[in-house]
C-alpha cells in the first residue's frame, strides 16, 4: 500500500519545517510529502528534510492548494492524508492508517484523536505541543474505539484514493476554506464509512499567523454552513448545531474578547451574513469583497 501526504501551507515556513521534521519519527513513513503553497518564500529549506517531498506552488487557498496537490497525485497511491501544516501525529499516525484501510475494505475516510486543539484557544507552542502528544500516548488504551461522523476534520484526515476520482475541495469555499473538509468527506461516504479512531493520535498546535480576518470568517461561519446545506453535503440539523454555538459565542464573548480572537470581527462578519441570506444571496466567495 503506497500512501502520500498533502500539506497546504501558507505564511507558516518555521512552523512547517518543525511540523517536517516531527513527522520524519514516524514508524511508517509516507511514500511522498507533497507541499502546496502560493509560493517558495512558504517553505522551508527542505535539503535537511528528506529526499521524499515534493512541491506545487499556484493561487493561495486551502480549497485551491489541496486541489492542486490532488491534480498532481499519481493514481498509484492509495491512501491520501490530509494534514495541516501545524498538527503533530503520534508516531505510529500513519502506520494505523495503513493498517485500518488494509483490514477495513469499507473504510472510506479515517480521522484521528485530536487530544488538544489550540483553534480553541491562543493556540500551543512545538514544544507544548509535543509535551501534550507524549503525556496522551502514554495514557491511552491502545484498543481503538472506532465511531462514525458524517465528515472529517481537515487538520488530519485520510481518504482512500481510488475513491476520489474527479472529487475536488469546492473552490467557492475560499480563503481558510471553513467547512471544506465536511463538504469534501461527506461526498466520500457514499462509498464506505467515515471514521475516527480513538487511538490515533494527534496535537493540532492551532498557529494564529496565515488565517483570515475575524470579520471574513464570521461570514463564513454563517455562509458556508448553509451553502453546504443546500448542497447537500452537510446535515442540517450539524449545520443549525454549529451556526448557533458560533454566533453564541461570538455575542457573549465580544463583551469581553479573548486576546487571540476578533469576537467582535466575527459578529460584525455573522450579521453581515444573516442579512445576505435573509435576502437568498447565499455566496461564500463574498468574503474576498469584506
Amino acid at each position: 500500500m503506497k500512501l502520500c501526504v498533502v500539506i497546504a501551507t501558507a505564511d507558516r515556513r518555521d512552523v512547517l519545517a518543525q511540523t517536517l521534521q516531527h513527522l520524519k519519527r514516524q514508524s511508517r513513513q509516507p511514500d511522498q510529502i507533497i507541499l502546496s503553497a502560493p509560493g517558495p518564500e512558504h517553505v522551508p529549506d527542505l535539503a535537511s528534510l528528506g529526499q521524499n517531498i515534493q512541491t506545487i506552488f499556484g493561487p493561495k487557498g486551502l480549497a485551491r492548494q489541496r486541489n492542486a496537490a490532488l491534480a498532481k497525485i499519481s493514481q498509484s497511491f492509495d491512501v491520501i492524508t490530509f494534514f495541516d501544516d501545524d498538527f503533530l501525529p503520534s508516531t505510529d499516525y500513519l502506520e494505523r492508517i495503513e493498517r485500518h484501510f488494509t483490514d477495513n475494505a469499507g473504510f472510506a475516510v479515517i480521522h484521528g484523536n485530536v487530544v488538544a486543539d489550540g483553534a480553541h484557544n491562543s493556540g500551543f507552542s512545538f514544544a507544548e505541543g509535543i509535551a501534550m502528544l507524549e503525556a496522551a500516548v502514554a495514557v491511552t488504551s491502545r484498543q481503538s474505539e472506532i465511531s462514525d461522523h458524517p465528515g472529517a476534520y481537515g487538520c488530519n484526515m485520510s481518504v482512500r484514493a481510488s475513491h476520489v476520482g474527479d472529487l475536488r475541495f469546492d473552490e467557492r469555499l475560499v480563503l481558510y476554506g471553513w467547512q471544506e473538509d465536511i463538504d469534501f468527506t461527506n461526498q466520500l461516504g457514499k462509498f464506505g464509512r467515515i471514521i475516527s479512531d480513538s487511538c490515533l493520535l494527534g496535537v493540532h498546535l492551532g498557529v494564529k499567523t496565515g488565517r483570515v480576518t475575524g470579520t471574513r470568517f464570521g461570514y463564513s461561519q454563517i455562509v458556508n454552513p448553509i451553502y453546504l446545506v443546500r448542497k447537500g453535503t452537510m446535515p442540517l440539523g450539524f449545520a443549525v448545531h454549529l451556526v448557533a454555538r458560533n454566533v453564541l459565542a461570538n455575542v457573549v464573548r465580544s463583551i469581553q474578547p479573548e486576546p487571540w480572537v476578533d469576537r467582535r470581527g466575527r459578529l460584525m462578519g455573522n450579521v453581515i451574513a444573516c442579512g445576505h441570506v435573509m435576502r437568498g444571496r447565499i455566496e461564500p466567495e463574498y468574503v474576498l469583497l469584506l
